[in-house]
């Protein structure tokens, strides 16, 4: 069972709803700090505000590219790249081209991955499915055209489509990819047994909104392992 640390490094904080003022931002920026998340997964004009906000605190900042329907051109989607690293994201979790996955268009899908790939310029480069809106067949196809285009991470789900990560589709992800390619679980992770969940079918990574609750779980947790084992030492 992962503790609150190895749990928090493995959570993207997302701040994403389109209503987010400002002071919204910087609360939920301010969560990531506190926490120790791995990294937050911002809006593409919140990039600057975020890495100065986040300056020493060790929590990267990663954004989304063709958010959220994954429908506009390769081209667009590589303009966005290229701005979102100048502007200081470390990390990208592009939208997949939904329509063309299943249309069953995979030299469009792949070409498209590859695209963002290249100009990432080596960051890590994740694709999002949209697993509520696909079936298994097309999420197995998606999850080797992830791996084909040079991505690192498959990840579930943008959250905005009506359905999340669920832990079947974790594992159908996991199984078709290799070893080099992660899997990032994403929408609907709202609690510490979901985490734990989607960890066990083979997450790496986890896309959240909900961090302080699963991390104030995980910290319960690791209080009342740590006082058992107190309690255990001093009855030897």
């Amino acid at each position: 069972m992962p503790t609150e640390r190895e749990l928090a490094a493995a959570i993207d904080h997302a701040i994403l709803k389109p209503e987010l003022t400002r002071a919204d931002v910087d609360a939920e920026l301010d969560i990531a700090a506190e926490w120790g998340v791995f990294s937050v997964c911002v809006r593409p004009s919140d990039i600057p505000h975020a890495v100065e906000r986040l300056a020493g605190t060790g929590v990267a900042v990663g954004t989304v590219i063709g958010f959220p329907h994954g429908t506009t051109s390769t081209a667009a989607k590589v303009a966005e790249t290229r701005q979102a690293l100048a502007d200081g994201a470390a990390e990208v979790d592009m939208v997949i081209n939904i329509g063309a996955l299943r249309s069953g268009f995979d030299d469009v899908v792949v070409a498209d991955i590859a695209a963002v790939v290249e100009a990432a310029q080596g960051h890590v480069t994740k694709v999002i499915l949209e697993t509520a809106l696909l079936d298994d067949e097309q999420i197995e196809r998606g999850s080797r055209l992830t791996e084909a285009g040079g991505a690192h991470f498959v990840k579930t789900s943008t959250g905005f489509a009506g359905g999340g990560a669920t832990v079947p589709h974790v594992e159908l992800m996991r199984r078709t990819v290799g070893a080099g390619v992660e899997v990032k679980a994403s929408g609907g992770v709202r609690s510490y047994a979901d985490a734990l969940a989607m960890i066990e079918a083979g997450a790496t990574r986890l896309g959240t909104s909900g961090s302080a609750v699963i991390l104030g779980e995980a910290r319960r947790v690791d209080a009342g392992a740590a006082a058992t084992g107190a309690v255990d030492d001093t009855s030897y």
